[in-house]
């Protein structure tokens, strides 16, 4: 007979992989090396020179006995700061470098002088904090939501979790963590990816949302199925926004609906869309890229309704849409019916411009796939993120992002 082996579980293999490698620069579990001498003396490795031979089914007993009292240990930990959700249970954000703070300054310094001097300029400006950038508001509010669900449930695991995605050297990983601790933002999970390109991690960190300055990134994240958009800061007016209410904005067709509907209309005009429409009213439109994160954002709604707090619920969703109501409104309400899923407040223009509309809503995010909707956003004050998907895209590819130069792959992102 074949000598007998023993294969360690998944989880006790991430366990021993953490106990030897990661344990003390991991930013999820936050321990320290006193921490860590703790855990030494909590449990204690044998000298392998002393470990008798014993029966193999006694042994690997009791090795699950301790790594489950590791697990039980890494799961007990207290700290006084917020520790980030487990991400199978939180809404998980994916937020640029570039998106986060106002790097414009540094993206000069790389184009202009390369890489090595951007390096080292970063290095010597550790300790100077970043300006805001375009997510900064955003992921305000996602914090003052994550607050307020603290207080109702404080042992949840149903929040948002923001992990920084970014092709950015990990040399510059300093001066980001001491911007995020200068601003008090809860942001322990990063990918930082020394200029390649971050998209193979979004789905690892089960990703809900990638917000990107890269068109080309984001389109690649919504090719493998995750949300994402684009984002444009907002014009020479800068609207104030709401610090207690996280407030999202989205366009339908193309977004949160499939480009169906909108091929109708590019190919066919508007009265064949209009009977189209009211053909197929009670059939629900298949969905777009940006529907799993509205049905994310109504998870955590829920929460509130529960508490029987809807009236004061901190998130509110907008469908601002170009379809006119009475001869093509109905099929978008009964398709998110039909998803179980609810929108707080739903206008619909009838082709008029979306951006004095937006300016009166004042969102964190506006979500759209078209370019010229997004330019009308901004001109207003509306920071706006554009969805590169649908049939929408053939017409605007001059404006899908606002794309770097080609060697730029540090900070593209």
């Amino acid at each position: 007979m074949g000598k007998k082996t023993h294969t360690l579980s998944p989880s006790r293999k991430h366990f021993r992989k953490l106990s030897c490698s990661r344990l003390v620069c991991s930013s999820t579990s936050g321990i320290t090396v006193t921490e860590l001498s703790g855990l030494k003396r909590f449990h204690s490795w044998p000298n392998m020179s002393e470990i008798k031979t014993t029966d193999p089914t006694a042994t690997e007993a009791g090795e699950e006995k301790d790594w489950a009292a590791a697990k039980a240990f890494f799961d007990s930990l207290k700290t006084k700061k917020p520790r980030p959700p487990k991400p199978q249970y939180a809404v998980t954000i994916a937020v640029s470098s570039r998106t986060l703070f106002n790097m414009v300054a540094e993206s000069k310094i790389y184009k202009e002088d390369g890489v090595e001097t951007y390096v080292a300029y970063q290095q010597e400006h550790d300790n100077e904090p970043l300006m805001p950038g375009v997510a900064f508001p955003l992921v305000k509010a996602l914090m003052s939501v994550n607050a307020r669900l603290r207080q109702l449930y404080p042992d949840s695991e149903e929040l948002f979790d923001i992990v920084l995605m970014t092709n950015n050297h990990a040399q510059v990983g300093v001066r980001l963590i001491n911007s995020i601790n200068h601003y008090d933002l809860t942001i322990e999970r990063f990918c930082m990816t020394g200029g390649q390109s971050p998209i193979g991690y979004l789905k690892a960190y089960l990703t809900n949302l990638y917000l990107s300055k890269d068109g080309e990134k984001v389109m690649e994240a919504i090719e493998e199925g995750i949300a994402a958009a684009t984002m444009f800061a907002s014009g020479d007016v800068e609207n104030k926004l709401s610090d207690t209410q996280l407030k999202v904005a989205f366009d339908g067709d193309a977004v949160l609906f499939s480009d169906e509907s909108e091929i109708i209309v590019k190919q066919h005009g508007l009265d064949t869309f209009f009977e189209h429409e009211k053909e197929f009213e009670n059939k629900p439109l298949a969905q777009g890229p940006l529907k799993c994160f509205l049905e994310a954002l109504g998870k955590l709604q829920r929460k509130f309704y529960a508490k029987n707090e809807r009236m004061t619920c901190p998130i509110r969703t907008y469908l601002v849409t170009s379809r006119s109501a009475a001869s093509s409104g109905a099929r978008v309400l009964k398709t998110l019916r039909s998803w179980g899923l609810e929108i707080d407040e739903a206008l619909f223009l009838a082709g008029a411009p979306k951006g004095p509309l937006l300016q009166k809503i004042r969102p964190h995010i506006f979500f759209d796939d078209q370019m010229f909707h997004i330019e009308g956003a901004k001109e207003l004050g509306t920071i706006a993120a554009h969805v590169p998907y649908g049939i929408g895209q053939k017409y605007h590819k001059e404006k899908l992002s606002e794309q770097p130069a080609k060697d730029t792959k540090y900070l593209a992102s």
